[in-house]
């Protein structure tokens, strides 16, 4: 079974605010994504609302006819957000102020009260949630004790890496995938993934979706979104 794809469209919302213009729209980039190919949709609602706003997530809700994946920080005011949206999973991920994209996993470990009291309110509110982490035994297990349905494991590293330190981090990558899926968490993984690092991150044994967002906007900027995304797709088989 060919692994899923989910689009994060953040940077579409990207554009759009270089210029506090009305366009290019998120949501009809969501709908080509899925014409595409696309299994689900993501977004990153950041509490600066830097990119994507809260008009975008309410109306991708009610568009998104595969699965919209949003990604928040674990704070009150994000979790009543989702909970009043209600999209259909939330991945939980660190957040700093002044980052231009997120830097690396949640520490879950080090956050376990604050982490497992967000995924228990959200999956009472009918949310499945997902952890983005590091590839670390430690926080794969923090994640399963957290209560989470599922883990995105942060390739970063491993997209940045050359040579046999690549090597490396694919390794800790594949490790960290098989633990999870012991444990019964469901594997996701994404960051830095493009159209040519991909496709060993698709050959790993468990992998149920990659979530891919840079390098398929800045594709779309050229051949379109459906064709990037259904080039993507194959890459992915």
């Amino acid at each position: 079974m060919a692994v899923k794809l989910g689009v994060n469209i953040d940077h579409v919302a990207t554009v759009r605010e270089a210029r506090k213009a009305q366009e290019p729209e998120p949501v009809a980039a969501a709908i080509l994504a899925e014409l595409g190919g696309a299994d689900g949709i993501t977004i990153h609602l950041r509490a600066d609302r830097r990119h994507i706003k809260d008009r975008d997530l309410r109306l991708l809700r009610q568009v998104v006819k595969t699965k919209l994946n949003m990604e928040m920080a674990a704070t009150e005011g994000m979790i009543k957000v989702a909970l009043d949206v209600g999209p259909h999973q939330v991945t939980l991920v660190p957040e700093k102020p002044n980052e231009v994209t997120t830097e690396g996993g949640l520490d879950v470990e080090h956050n376990k009260e604050m982490v497992a009291q967000a995924v228990e309110r959200l999956k009472e509110g009918g949310i499945t949630v997902s952890i983005f982490i590091d590839p670390d035994p430690v926080q794969v297990k923090a994640a399963k004790e957290s209560g989470a349905d599922a883990i995105e494991i942060h390739t970063g590293l491993y997209a940045e890496a050359r040579g046999d330190e690549r090597k490396k981090e694919y390794k800790k990558i594949v490790d960290a995938a098989q633990l999870a899926q012991n444990l019964g968490l469901v594997v996701h993984a994404g960051h830095g993934l493009d159209y040519r690092n991909v496709g060993p991150m698709a050959s790993i044994p468990g992998m149920g979706e990659l979530n891919i967002g840079h390098s398929i906007v800045a594709r779309a900027v050229l051949v379109g979104m459906e064709r990037a995304v259904r080039e993507m797709k194959e890459l992915l088989k």
